[in-house]
């Protein structure tokens, strides 16, 4: 199993580090193509402590995204465990599913709104889903909205927004069920620089406020560095290096850490700096 730098491996009877509240063990994941087998998750050893703010981080292909949707389970992994808290996700019925997925926000870098929909009726959707009254959905999405900092677009339409603004709706929508994780699966990707600090910004808040356990996961250095605690980096479906986000930094072992590192040097090294941290 893989354990960061700044991590104990401390591991209970089942094999599990009991120290974690995401614990990925030996997943594996293969697509049959027309053109042959392709191996996407070779064996992902990962854990993640409750309240962290996780980066992932790999190149186009690396797996990222099929890692993040086995996490809760829209792709089947071929085999492994994935554990969040007590429960173990592959094991749970239909039913069981859909009332977990509950308690795993998603949020996308395509926004995935309803253009048809208000904001305050995007957020409400998984409520309206999960069969929640009409006083409690408006208390939830009027909450959520303030904390996303929405209030005054409550009855606006996705074309009415900016980009940033939309991915906060997004964010609103993925939160509205109070869960305990949220994913985001290179939700920044199509934003522009300020744009995405203002986002990352939310997402900092909300972890800092609700104690939210969350996974980034990107192909950006600058957003594990801006937003991060703990990082992974993920090449060719293998985890090839994991740690507290300054360390691997500083001190790659990977080539592939080693080349993000390379291309992103000046900026991060340059933030560090101008923050007073000592290098």
């Amino acid at each position: 199993m893989s354990i960061g730098r700044s991590q104990v491996d401390v591991r209970n009877e089942k094999g599990f580090d009991s120290s974690s509240f995401i614990t990925v063990k030996d997943l594996y994941k293969t697509f049959h193509t027309p053109v042959g087998q392709v191996d996407v998750l070779k064996g992902i050893n990962l854990t993640v402590s409750k309240g962290d703010i996780f980066g992932i981080i790999g190149f186009s292909g690396a797996g990222k995204s099929t890692l993040i949707r086995c996490l809760n389970r829209m792709e089947v992994a071929d085999s492994g465990v994935v554990r969040i808290g007590e429960q173990q996700i592959f094991n749970l019925s239909k039913k069981e599913l859909n009332l977990y997925r509950q308690k795993i926000g998603m949020i996308f870098q395509q926004f995935n709104l309803f253009d048809s929909r208000t904001v305050f009726n995007n957020v409400a959707y998984p409520l309206e889903i999960a069969g929640y009254k009409k006083p409690a959905i408006k208390r939830r999405v009027e909450e959520i909205l303030g904390l996303v900092e929405l209030s005054d677009k409550i009855n606006s339409y996705p074309g009415q927004l900016s980009g940033g603004q939309k991915q906060r709706v997004g964010i609103a929508r993925a939160l509205a069920n109070n869960p305990d994780v949220l994913l985001s699966d290179e939700a920044t990707s199509a934003l522009d620089p300020k744009t995405t600090l203002s986002v990352l910004d939310i997402l900092k808040d909300i972890n800092r406020k609700l104690g939210l356990t969350i996974i980034l996961i990107t192909h950006e250095l600058d957003v594990i560095k801006y937003a991060c605690n703990h990082m992974a980096v993920l090449e060719n479906g293998v985890i090839v290096e994991t740690g507290a986000v300054r360390d691997v930094f500083f001190n790659p072992a990977s080539e592939t850490a080693k080349l993000f590192v390379k291309i992103n040097a000046n900026f991060a090294v340059n933030q560090w700096v101008r923050e007073g941290e000592a290098i």
